[in-house]
């Protein structure tokens, strides 16, 4: 099980100029947005990557908001953009967002990755984002390999092609990885109720 004291969030691409393409994409953003929030909540780190931001840009406005902003905790859930509906022009980032850019689809293929996850002193890596089957898959993959224990929130994970997303999750969990979703990782990692930290997660999933 998760444990807050060795559980590290790994936010994965979540870029807006893929983000149209994925496939039920909204509802990704709203559910890596509740997860930062928990890790907020429990004080546990966040790193957040983006591959080439120059082509795919940066990372979602909503999400980097909520990682750079830890009382953000206190705010309602940031708005869902209807289908084809226009969306407001992405702001710059938050001073306090601070992404590793790559280049590999592999998070942990890149040295700079590798050497701020190792830095937390975290061996749990909770993985989110997108591509499910190309950066998430290799990501996951690669930090098992290294010894990691690896969880992997499906709902709050995506691809261009729905199938695709089954095929990922399949391969991962025959890896080693552990699927679960996003209140079942933070309950699990709360463990009991009637706590502040208990109260604040409680307003996320309303």
């Amino acid at each position: 099980m998760l444990n807050r004291n060795d559980a590290v969030l790994v936010v994965i691409d979540v870029q807006e100029r893929l983000l149209p393409m994925i496939h039920d994409a909204e509802a990704l953003v709203r559910q890596v947005v509740r997860l930062v929030r928990g890790f907020h909540i429990l004080k546990a780190p966040i790193l957040v990557t983006e591959q080439y931001r120059k082509g795919i840009g940066p990372t979602d406005e909503r999400i980097a908001g909520a990682i750079a902003r830890p009382e953000s905790v206190e705010e309602p859930l940031p708005p869902i953009y209807a289908s084809g509906a226009e969306r407001p022009d992405q702001t710059e980032p938050p001073p306090a967002f601070h992404p590793i850019e790559k280049m590999t689809f592999s998070c942990a293929a890149h040295a700079p990755f590798l050497d701020a996850l190792r830095s937390t002193g975290r061996r749990q890596v909770l993985l989110c984002g997108i591509e499910s089957h190309v950066c998430v898959l290799q990501t996951a993959l690669d930090l098992a390999q290294a010894g990691f224990e690896v969880h992997l929130c499906a709902d709050a994970v995506s691809s261009r092609n729905p199938r695709t997303i089954e095929i990922a999750l399949r391969r991962m969990e025959h890896a080693g990885v552990t699927i679960t979703s996003v209140e079942m990782a933070l309950f699990e990692m709360l463990r009991i109720a009637g706590t502040p930290e208990f109260k604040l997660w409680s307003r996320q999933i309303r």
